[in-house]
């Protein structure tokens, strides 16, 4: 299916691995110019064919930086991809609320949250003049909060309303505004030996690759199986997409069937 992409152009947050590298990759593949913004710049992600530019988007002043070197770049954005997020590889957050200090909340609320508030501020004057369109990635987490850590599934719950709220703003002004809630995706938050998933593994003294196997099973997935970075890039891409044009103020679960509720 032809997605209408093709010389447009993108940015997209938190892009060196997983979900936003996959993303990056798609939209390149649909003919897309991308500008890819991370703290890191990874060998895939400068392979890509996307503009990288590191910048640290968890600080006050990164995510207005990332965008205009987008703008210099690209002239102007059609699409942001707001998908930075996580900050699950510092660990102590499996031992529940009372561990969560301020400074953990802080953290993971600018990753999680206030980068895509400010990234979308910065980009919002070209989007408006483009028609533009925002995907904001969150977490089926937002539903269902006691699946990961509590401030990293709360900040999600609070991206996932913004995005709902900036809808309703926005649309009637031409930039549609939607979110992807994925469940457990194939990436490092689970399977990097320093991550969440071997962190949580470890509290409850199961081997991590066996844990890894059972948790599809244990969060109620009936495809059996972890989200792969690649679907979540695919219905980014449609939601980019003219084909979509009357998709606005949604929030779209991609998670194997976890989520039972209608």
């Amino acid at each position: 299916m032809d997605m209408q992409l093709s010389g447009k152009t993108a940015l997209v947050t938190g892009a060196s691995r997983g979900i936003g590298l996959a993303i990056v990759t798609t939209l390149i593949g649909e003919g897309m110019r991308v500008v890819a913004g991370s703290r890191t710049v990874s060998p895939e992600l400068a392979a890509s064919g996307a503009v990288a530019i590191p910048v640290d988007l968890s600080a006050a002043d990164g995510p207005a930086r990332l965008v205009e070197g987008a703008l210099a770049e690209l002239g102007e954005i059609d699409l942001v991809v707001n998908n930075v997020g996580g900050g699950d590889s510092d660990g102590g957050q499996t031992g529940g609320f009372a561990t969560f200090d301020d400074e953990l909340w802080q953290r993971l609320f600018e990753l999680n949250f206030f980068s895509a508030v400010r990234t979308t501020r910065a980009a919002l004057p070209s989007l408006l003049r483009r028609k533009g369109v925002i995907v904001n990635i969150s977490s089926n987490g937002a539903r269902m909060p006691h699946a990961g850590p509590m401030p990293y599934t709360t900040a999600k719950a609070a991206l996932t309303a913004f995005g709902k709220a900036l809808a309703e703003e926005v649309t009637p002004l031409g930039v549609r505004v939607n979110t992807i809630s994925p469940g457990p995706v194939r990436t490092s938050m689970w399977e990097a030996p320093d991550g969440y998933g071997a962190d949580l593994a470890r509290s409850l003294g199961v081997p991590h690759a066996q844990f890894l196997a059972q948790l599809p099973a244990g969060l109620g997935l009936t495809t059996g199986r972890f989200v792969e970075p690649e679907e979540v890039a695919a219905l980014v891409g449609y939601l980019a997409s003219p084909l979509a044009g009357s998709i606005t103020g949604t929030d779209h679960l991609i998670d194997g069937g976890a989520i039972k509720t209608a």
